[in-house]
């Protein structure tokens, strides 16, 4: 079987000469013998020091388990012991605590599984210190990992600090001015393996301390909505990345890291859950769908954010209205920004949102961009810059004791599985978790033996078998599905084990963080009110 498949997808591979894919970045598939070159317009190379990319350790794939395109007759073959280890190398999961912060959140659980190397995939889970509420944020990245690994680590405080009273503001610029510690602004929720690196981070704070100097400088509080203050949020990070690179900067590494954080890019979608209160930002085609119990019993599905690509004709409109009509024809390009990106918003990407003046003079500056994997490429029909926009589209929903969960996830997820599918996976899911176990009856005494056969009658019923974490489940029905909808070993084991130079061009990186409301806390707000 190992090696029927492997042919069949090097010949699969080798008969492309260009390839589009999936993906956001242009890429170009040039068969050369027995070895595929991909050539990419942007870097794919993380700017960060070995292992400073938070997840990329935990979720490479060990080397016994891929291959290079190189190797005529890989295997395939993955115990489901390996399998399991695979998959679930980034789970994550987190129980709410009752108290202000905890709201109508019981729970989350996530996962992330990569494709390409290092993963272009970020998430982000916090809990707000200083107003109310939970955020949960996936970012998608493209042409590398720098953008969405910066708008992972500075999004949330962003939206946090927009949405501080000025009181809250003054004492942080005060404790500030008095080099006294300053009060934690989020408690983030993160993958055991997360490395933070203090200059990096220190960096962040200086700038998201110019944000909060501004909002000081307005002569009153701000009195933003929610909505306005995500949007605020979302454009002011996207200004910075863009000046930062603008900037004169003496540390090499910071330069360095800006110049990729820049010329890469991201697509974003965050949830802000406060009470009954529920605010999805997104920015790109990232997606977030809710999962609604009906009083039949029933599972409906509610969408909460649009795409934003070459499919959506909002997009369309809109990005006509802002250029000329002479460009009518050329923004989208086999379905593409200009012919280049997928997603018609994102951070980053510079190259097109600045002048070719402005892109020549930042990189003709710079110290050997090329080591960066960074070049200047304008696209055809470049004329009218900017032709991108980071800012999002903000959806309100009240939350209501029939909304069970909320399902964020990468388009990596949702190019497997339709909206309708994944709500019915974590619908099943959430039921095989609720069924009761079989009790544990004790004689007296009890022995060894007794517990044993206990044990072997739960592990038949097959309940210790099931993920836990509900990001796994949905991941291994993503890549490993046949055309029943059942999971297919050989399938999944093939999906995990593709070489690292071909796997982008079957799947690619899957982030997806399920939310779970607690019904009990909704039905009283409504109770109270």
């Amino acid at each position: 079987m190992s090696r029927a498949v492997s042919s069949w997808i090097l010949r699969s591979a080798r008969s492309s000469i260009i390839l589009q894919g999936k993906g956001h970045c242009y890429s170009i598939c040039i068969p050369n013998r027995n070895k595929i070159k991909w050539k990419l317009v942007f870097s794919k190379t993380c700017p960060y020091p070995a292992g400073s990319c938070s997840l990329d350790r935990a979720l490479s794939f060990p080397k016994a388990f891929r291959h290079t395109s190189t190797e005529e007759h890989f295997s395939f073959q993955l115990s489901p012991a390996q399998i399991n280890d695979v998959l679930r190398a980034g789970e994550l999961s987190h129980r709410t605590l009752n108290g202000k912060n905890s709201n109508s959140v019981l729970r989350f659980e996530s996962n992330q599984l990569a494709s390409n190397s290092p993963i272009e995939d970020r998430r982000s889970a916090a809990t707000c210190l200083q107003t109310a509420g939970m955020m949960f944020g996936v970012f998608d990245g493209h042409a590398g990992a720098a953008c969405a690994q910066a708008v992972s680590e500075r999004l949330l405080h962003y939206i946090a600090v927009s949405l501080m009273p000025r009181q809250s503001l003054e004492e942080m610029e005060l404790a500030v001015e008095a080099m006294k510690p300053v009060r934690p602004i989020l408690q983030w929720h993160r993958h055991p393996d997360y490395v933070e690196y203090q200059e990096i981070a220190s960096q962040y704070f200086k700038n998201l301390r110019v944000y909060w100097q501004h909002l000081l400088d307005l002569d009153a509080e701000p009195g933003f909505t929610l909505e306005e203050t995500m949007i605020c949020a979302f454009k002011r990070l996207d200004s910075d990345i863009s000046l930062e690179v603008q900037a004169p900067q003496e540390n090499e590494l910071m330069r360095n890291i800006a110049l990729q954080v820049a010329f890469s890019g991201a697509t974003a979608c965050v949830a802000h859950i406060d009470g009954v209160h529920l605010h999805v930002a997104n920015t790109g085609d990232c997606r977030a769908v809710l999962g609604v119990c009906e009083e039949d019993g029933t599972w409906s599905t509610l969408p909460l954010t649009r795409d934003h690509n070459a499919c959506n004709e909002f997009e369309i409109r809109r990005l006509k209205r802002e250029h000329p009509r002479s460009e009518e024809k050329t923004l989208f390009v086999n379905d593409r920004l200009l012919g280049i990106l997928m997603p018609s918003r994102a951070f980053g990407d510079v190259q097109l949102k600045w002048s070719k003046e402005l892109q020549h003079s930042i990189l003709e500056n710079s110290c050997d961009v090329e080591s960066l994997n960074i070049y200047q490429y304008v696209p055809p029909n470049y004329h009218t810059p900017p032709y991108l926009t980071a800012e999002p589209e903000v959806t309100y929903h009240k939350l209501r004791s029939k909304d069970k969960f909320l399902v964020i996830a990468s388009d990596g997820l949702w190019e497997m599985l339709s909206n309708e599918k994944v709500v019915k996976l974590v619908a099943g899911h959430l039921t095989e978790l609720n069924m009761q176990k079989p009790p544990l009856a004790f004689k007296k005494p009890v022995s060894l033996g007794y517990m044993h056969n206990l044990l072997l009658q739960r592990r038949r019923k097959g309940l210790t078998s099931l993920d836990q974490n509900i990001g796994t489940h949905l991941i291994r029905h993503a890549i490993g599905s046949n055309e029943y909808g059942e999971v297919d070993p050989e399938k999944l084991a093939a999906m995990l084990t593709l070489p690292e130079d071909l796997a982008r061009m079957y799947r690619d990186d899957i982030t997806v963080t399920v939310v779970y409301f607690n019904s009990e806390t909704i039905e009283d707000y409504y109770r109270n009110h």
